[in-house]
């Protein structure tokens, strides 16, 4: 049975910022670590290889929450270098799928209401909003100070395009971001190359020339700090060619975010508002089996290519038992969204099914 999610869909982004997180995320429970971490995240002691992607932890607050509720690398959701504003409500709304969202699928509408029933999947379509860095610095120094031992605070940035940009501007904000991550006192970074969510431009982890060149400049900038990088769902030859040219400059990748499909209300108008935002990211059970297969694909690339990259796997972990295929399929770390935002104390129960991981 779901519980009361931790991220209310009812109310638009800002509200959430403001007001949130509700329900078990706002109980004042607090898990306690074992007390003895036993795993290593890029040389962090690590209580539990469990956490929250970006996107569902709005801010410092969301951050802490999670920390408290024993998710033990949290990242924060996705922040820039400029002011962004928020798609137009709604955000977040149910997807009506039984199984397996397959890519053949994913070219045909999915039809989205406002109910939420198991297996649980969603769609999401928030566009990557942000506050100006004066806001969220402060808020991400206060989150990073509250993990305790065995845990780490991740954040996620995404570089920014504007008016009159040039290619050398936009490969430096992300430079710039990154700094400002290590700034707030981020040990761990993600680049965002998996976004918008609304799947109406070519992702940026598609360009795998301009990746090398982004992730070139951010390494060069950070220098040992690691960056992990946000992906979505390759091909078989698309993900050999990234992982030759990426994968012995970035330290790590995290797969996946979601699979965009056409979404749809149950009358078959157009379900979010904006003509940007026809197709949506579509996460949750459905996209199980594309997050496996990148793990498993990353692993056996990660061995043939002699390489040490870490891999973090997401993408439908709502019960137990998922956490246990992702950790069986190669995944050094993995990470839960939608099965955390509907059941806040999944760190919980996947640790005690789990305890060795």
């Amino acid at each position: 049975m779901l519980r009361a999610p931790f991220f209310d869909p009812t109310k638009t982004y800002y509200e959430n910022w403001e007001q949130g997180p509700f329900n078990d995320f706002a109980d004042g429970e607090v898990v306690t670590g074992s007390g003895k971490p036993r795993f290593s995240f890029f040389g962090h002691a690590i209580d539990y290889p469990l956490g929250i992607p970006a996107g569902p932890l709005l801010n410092g607050t969301y951050v802490k929450a999670a920390l408290d509720k024993g998710f033990d690398i949290p990242v924060h959701k996705t922040v820039r270098s400029h002011y962004r504003v928020c798609n137009d409500w709604p955000n977040v709304l149910s997807a009506d799928i039984q199984a397996e969202l397959s890519l053949e699928m994913a070219q045909k509408p999915i039809v989205v209401r406002h109910n939420y029933k198991e297996p649980l999947s969603i769609t999401n379509s928030f566009g990557n909003p942000s506050y100006e860095p004066e806001v969220w610095m402060k808020d991400l120094k206060d989150a990073v100070a509250h993990a305790r031992d065995g845990q780490l605070v991740m954040c996620s940035f995404e570089g920014t395009k504007w008016e009159g940009f040039s290619s050398e501007d936009y490969v430096q904000d992300w430079v710039h971001g990154m700094e400002m991550l290590k700034e707030a006192g981020v040990k761990v970074v993600e680049a965002n190359f998996s976004c918008p969510n609304e799947g109406a431009a070519q992702l940026l982890c598609f360009d795998v020339p301009k990746v090398r060149v982004v992730a070139t400049a951010i390494k060069d900038a950070i220098g040992d700090t690691p960056l992990v990088v946000k992906i979505a769902y390759f091909g078989e030859a698309e993900l050999r060619e990234l992982v030759q040219e990426v994968g012995n400059i970035v330290d790590g990748f995290s797969a996946i975010n979601t699979i965009p499909a056409p979404v749809v209300n149950p009358d078959g108008t157009q379900a979010l508002p904006g003509a940007h935002r026809v197709k949506s990211g579509i996460c949750g059970h459905a996209v199980k089996w594309a997050g496996l297969d990148m793990v498993k694909r990353l692993a056996s690339l990660r061995e043939e290519l002699g390489m040490k990259y870490t891999i973090i796997g997401c993408g439908g972990v709502t019960v137990p038992k998922d956490f246990k295929e992702y950790r069986d399929a190669g995944a050094d770390v993995v990470m839960t969204a939608t099965g955390a935002m509907w059941n806040g104390y999944l760190a919980q129960d996947i640790k005690k099914a789990y305890p060795d991981a």
